[in-house]
């Protein structure tokens, strides 16, 4: 009797336990400005997370204008941010690169992240991604470094270097979203696929500049997307080389006149255009001008292009899964 009773005590501590983790853990967090969710900001959402976590954790943003800086470490595995709606649940700040620290040192590309995204197996939904600081030059608005990392119904907005995607081994998808800037807004060293996506110039520069690593296979795919703008025509270059082995493939893209007819620039060294990877197929508007490209990039073949598909780029990875 002894025994059933201190068994049935044990069982019921166990429970306890577990109820209890699973309240201070639970799957689902919210956010509000308001004080009606489980935390007033963004921040503190993330630091609830467990280090290393294994389960998939959903942080519900609520409609708001959250000005804070964010870097999701390495540790916080497992995350989705899905917001209210995009237009109106807005991460921002407002750091550049040349702004000073404490110490009077100018806190550089590297330090003038919105947010930043180290950990793996991490999804944003409905959410805008802003640096607010304007045409300072560098002012990245979100910088990802993590594996597997998945952006659907996402705005990026910002002017110069709004998304780095950089990490020589990260894998990352942007889905529907929106990304707007004026030099090198899109650029690193990731694999990264940007489907059905508007890319919007705000005036003549560089949409990408990749950094890819040399034997790396992929850089950066643009798959059924959308260049857009209020640059003056011919004006924008699709992409220029940060490292000499850069790749970038546009794929069915609409391309409208402010692109420029060469398409692509070699960043003023002749040896990058021996080493960088810049195609296109069946892209279509006022701005694709196959035969006025530059004579080092590419027009692929129908089997070529074959090639550009997720389960190829991405490898064991299925970002819609």
């Amino acid at each position: 009797m002894t025994k059933t009773i201190t068994s049935c005590l044990s069982g019921l501590i166990l429970v306890f336990l577990c109820c209890s983790v699973l309240a201070v853990q639970p799957n689902r967090i919210t956010v509000a400005k308001d004080g009606s969710g489980n935390y007033e900001t963004v921040a503190a959402a993330i630091a609830s997370v467990p280090e290393n976590n294994s389960r998939l954790i959903t942080i519900y943003i609520k409609n708001g204008i959250y000005k804070e800086k964010l870097v999701i470490g390495k540790s916080k595995t497992n995350i989705a941010l899905v917001g209210q709606d995009v237009a109106k649940t807005i991460i921002t700040y407002d750091d550049y690169a040349s702004k000073k620290d404490s110490s009077g040192k100018e806190i550089g590309t590297f330090g003038s992240p919105s947010v930043s995204i180290l950990c793996d197996n991490f999804k944003a939904v409905n959410i805008t991604f802003e640096n607010a600081s304007g045409p300072v030059g560098q002012a990245v608005a979100l910088a990802v470094s993590g594996d597997r990392v998945y952006f659907r119904n996402c705005r990026f907005l910002g002017s110069q270097d709004t998304v780095y995607t950089f990490g020589n081994t990260s894998r990352q998808y942007f889905y529907r979203c929106y990304i707007e800037g004026t030099v090198d807004f899109i650029f690193g060293a990731a694999v990264a696929v940007f489907e059905q996506c508007e890319i919007f110039c705000k005036r003549g520069g560089y949409i990408t500049a990749a950094s890819t690593p040399e034997g790396q296979q992929y850089g950066y795919v643009f798959l059924n997307s959308k260049i857009m703008g209020i640059a003056p025509e011919n004006s924008v270059h699709l992409g220029r080389p940060w490292r000499p082995y850069a790749k970038t493939v546009f794929i069915r893209t609409e391309m409208p006149a402010l692109v420029k007819k060469v398409g692509w620039h070699n960043w003023g060294k002749t040896s990058n255009e021996q080493t960088a990877f810049y195609a296109e197929y069946e892209n279509k508007g006022e701005g694709f001008k196959p035969l006025e490209r530059v004579p080092w990039a590419k027009q692929l073949t129908a089997t070529e292009a074959k090639l550009y598909t997720i389960e190829n780029i991405f490898k064991d990875w299925n970002p819609k899964k």
